[in-house]
């Protein structure tokens, strides 16, 4: 029998690697026979670097960059050859990296992520996978492009910051000093989303209170990243502030649009980068999970995608998931079975603590189920 586990993390208690660990054992206590392939996943946001990590073969690479708040940190990437990297943007400017009493939008910059890029571009890699998930700004990129040569500038025609408080004063921008290389690397930005920068949907909305911006910050930033969005649009020649993903990870999608990147699946780009396709063509069974489950899993989450592959090889596909939201049942379109790991009515802070402890046992269950058939 081979069974092939790609779960994604259960954010907040265990990472997809651990998870992934945590059902094998629990399956071999069971089955100890069996192969078991681990191919841990992640759809573009905090984790990527990790499970490309353990999963390809890969050199990692240090730097030192400024972080969400623009003090000098050590942060890495890696490089799959000579001419592929992989950059992880909450691994330079995730929101974790900023201490829940000091989250506002108006202090966080995106500038690390472009010297991420222009290290790797040094590095001679023309080929970049950037994951931009999990990012603690909402800036439209502003100190990405900046990092990359962009100039901006304010009504005195002076140079303004790279922070979000200063994506306001943003009256003109120039990209005559843009790094030239740029347009001989081919760059894929990973994202779950499908949000347009600006409007309802937007990334102020949306995404803004998460990351510390109070209700009138939100409205103040959806109309700076409308007029900072259209100054691009009109300097490239450009519509693309209404592209789906243009708005994620604090408009960080419509920055990379800019600059000629592609915006694709997370889950999808890193499902092709691991082999994942390959690994469960032959498989018996196949077993995903993440911290909790609803209907939006089936549309960019990493379990989706992994279900999507199971079926094209009709192979059954399990779901085990910290708990199951609203509308759960629509999953069984894609997943043969779903399962929460939790044993009953628990708190949340009880399933963070024990989050091992219950898949195991669930794992476990299963696995002495498929025995009897």
């Amino acid at each position: 029998m081979k069974v092939v586990f790609a779960p994604d993390s259960y954010k907040g208690s265990l990472s997809s690697i651990q998870v992934a660990e945590i059902m094998k054992k629990a399956w071999q206590s069971v089955i100890p026979d069996s192969e078991t392939i681990l191919k841990p996943m992640a759809d573009g946001g905090e984790g990527t670097l990790e499970v490309f990590s353990t999963s390809v073969s890969h050199e990692k690479v240090h730097f030192s960059c400024k972080g969400p708040l623009g003090k000098e940190r050590e942060s890495w990437y890696v490089k799959l050859d000579d001419q592929r990297a992989v950059v992880e943007g909450a691994e330079i400017a995730g929101l974790p990296l900023v201490q829940t009493e000091k989250r506002n939008p108006d202090n966080t910059t995106s500038f690390g992520i472009g010297q991420a890029i222009k290290h790797a571009i040094d590095e001679g890699c023309t080929n970049l996978i950037v994951a931009i998930g999990g990012s603690s700004t909402n800036d439209g990129g502003l100190g990405m492009l900046q990092a990359l040569g962009m100039k901006t500038f304010d009504e005195n025609n002076e140079e303004t910051g790279m922070y979000g408080k200063d994506l306001h004063a943003v009256k003109r921008v120039d990209f005559s000093k843009l790094d030239s290389r740029l347009k001989d690397v081919k760059i894929r930005v990973a994202s779950d989303v499908d949000n347009p920068l600006t409007g309802p949907r937007g990334a102020s909305h949306i995404y803004g209170p998460q990351k510390g911006a109070t209700k009138q910050q939100v409205y103040a930033y959806d109309d700076a990243l409308d007029h900072y969005g259209k100054l691009i649009e009109e300097v490239l020649g450009k519509n693309i502030m209404n592209t789906p993903g243009a708005g994620a990870a604090g408009g960080l999608g419509f920055a990379f649009l800019a600059i000629g990147a592609q915006l694709e699946s997370g889950a999808q780009l890193i499902g092709e980068a691991i082999q994942l396709k390959e690994a469960i063509r032959d498989a018996d069974y196949i077993i995903t999970g993440e911290g909790q489950s609803d209907e939006q899993t089936l549309y960019g989450k990493a379990p989706g995608y992994v279900a999507e592959l199971a079926k094209e090889n009709h192979t059954p596909v399990l779901l085990l998931s910290g708990s199951l939201g609203a509308n759960y049942g629509a999953l069984n379109e894609r997943f043969t079975s779903c399962f929460s790991i939790a044993p009953g009515p628990v708190s949340l802070e009880d399933c963070l603590k024990n989050a091992e402890e219950y898949l195991f046992e669930t794992t476990r269950q299963i696995a002495r189920l498929i025995t009897k058939q």
